[in-house]
């Protein structure tokens, strides 16, 4: 692993100097590859994962679309920019551009396989990092694939790597000094990762599980929530963080809503070819059966799909009602096409129940007036309102949660960000005659400095509208 990683940061050097029109060229180059070659990378990715076609084909597109933005709009983010100074130092020019941090390591995750790992590494690339890439142990052709087109499109240069092998190859790279660690996969995981990176203050990101809700209101579209929530629900046969996998429906609408779903969930088939694909790890199975075991012996009713429904790889999309609110596959991630559907009795109780849990990864609201009211209500990462998993394909929008799901983010200024490290830069351009700094300043220069203190940064600032002026409140 060592001469790996000498090996990424001697190219990672070159390719920070080549400038970002350059690297904007090699990336726009390798998502072009990976769309002429788009049959061949979804077919492995079926091969490898079980994927539906559509979704194959859905993830492929969106990881480009990211892939393009990353390489187009690396230079405004990251590029040197001038940025405002100060009354006390007008001789001063502040500057302010991002460096990349060398060598990235990129363990990515088998649900998204293509997606998930490209978030971060079109970035780190884009900001003239080289990147070791592990795979996951399930998806090594896809893996294998990504690095042969990146190399390809690099004229040869390695500046993505694959590293191959399962968890003992992720805690290898985790301690093979590289400068930062993009990590996806379960929170018990990534502690594990943080843990093994503490020792070496390794920065990580951590992009991990979710639990995401679904809210819909009194004044919701029902028939076009069933059908947007259905999709949230199942996409990828519910193997996704950012996946719906529980939903608070208002009394009012609750009835009409879960008819809707199940109507709807009785026309899909889990199969080859079918709109849902495989269940990709065999052991997860297992843990979607006990989630239902534990809904069932406590009350809830399957309306679609269930246990006996199972033939493995396949499941078919499953609806619980009568489904209590502490039940396993309400409070923990069942990782499936399972969708347990809660009635409450207003909105109020829908947010109260889509914060509960630890995972603050995505989610998403349904309604009118009070829709967008209720989305700022909620403290996770991503919302989409009316829609589900919107903000997935938002290239300007940054990809993250925060508690139970992680931190950092991908996609996006902010994805950019993550894998370089701002420079402050200061250019005195002429003598300043009044400059409190140094031992040789003048005898002005102290008082004029604390005027400025006085007149110019003691004054209360003007009140935008008059209720805006501060009150006590009961604080005791």
């Amino acid at each position: 692993m060592a001469g790996t990683v000498e090996l990424a940061r001697d190219v990672a050097a070159w390719w920070w100097r080549l400038g970002f029109d350059a690297r904007r060229d090699a990336l726009l180059r390798w998502a072009a590859i990976l769309g002429r070659r788009s049959p061949e990378v979804t077919a492995v990715m079926r091969a490898e994962g079980g994927k539906a076609d559509a979704d194959a084909t859905i993830e492929l597109i969106v990881a480009v679309e990211h892939l393009r933005w990353a390489a187009k709009h690396a230079h405004r983010v990251l590029g040197r920019r001038r940025v405002p100074g100060t009354w006390l130092a007008p001789e001063q020019r502040p500057e302010l551009d991002w460096l990349p941090y060398g060598v990235v390591g990129v363990i990515g995750p088998w649900n998204f396989p293509v997606l998930t790992p490209l978030a971060s590494i079109g970035s780190a690339l884009a900001a003239g990092n080289a990147v070791l890439f592990k795979p996951s142990e399930h998806s090594p052709e896809v893996g294998g694939l990504l690095v042969d087109t990146a190399t390809e499109a690099m004229r040869g240069a390695p500046l993505l790597q694959l590293v191959e092998g399962g968890p003992e190859a992720g805690a290898a790279l985790v301690t093979s000094g590289v400068d930062k660690i993009a990590f996806t996969g379960s929170t018990a995981t990534a502690a594990k990762v943080l843990a093994a990176a503490a020792p070496t203050l390794t920065p990580v990101l951590a992009e991990c599980g979710g639990k995401d809700p679904a809210i819909v209101a009194a004044d919701a579209d029902v028939d076009g929530a069933a059908a947007s929530v259905l999709w949230g629900a199942m996409f990828n046969a519910g193997q996704a963080c950012v996946g719906i996998e529980r939903a608070y429906v208002v009394d009012e609408v609750y009835d009409d809503f879960v008819r809707a779903v199940a109507a709807k969930a009785e026309r899909l088939t889990a199969s080859r070819r079918g709109e849902l694909g495989a269940i990709t790890v065999p052991a997860q199975l297992a843990v979607i059966r006990r989630h239902l075991a534990d809904a069932v012996d406590r009350g809830a009713r399957v309306l679609t799909g269930g246990l006996d429904a199972v033939t493995p790889p396949y499941m078919p999309p499953t609806i619980l009602v009568d489904v209590p609110d502490d039940a396993l596959v309400v409070t923990e991630e069942t990782f499936g096409p399972v969708l347990p559907i809660l009635r409450v009795r207003d909105l109020d109780a829908a947010v109260a129940g889509a914060e509960s849990g630890s995972y603050r990864l995505g989610a998403a609201v349904y309604g009118g007036r009070d829709a967008r009211a209720a989305a700022a209500r909620l403290t996770c990462g991503m919302v989409s309102v009316n829609s589900s998993l919107g903000f997935a394909g938002q290239p300007w929008l940054p990809f993250g949660g925060r508690g139970g799901s992680g931190f950092g983010r991908t996609h996006g200024e902010a994805g950019l960000r993550e894998f370089a490290v701002p420079r402050s830069t200061v250019v005195r351009r002429f003598r300043q005659p009044l400059d409190p700094t140094g031992y040789e300043r003048g005898p002005l220069a102290l008082p004029f400095a604390e005027w400025v203190l006085r007149k110019v940064y003691g004054r209360a600032p003007k009140l935008v509208r008059a209720h805006c002026r501060m009150r006590p409140g009961p604080f005791v």
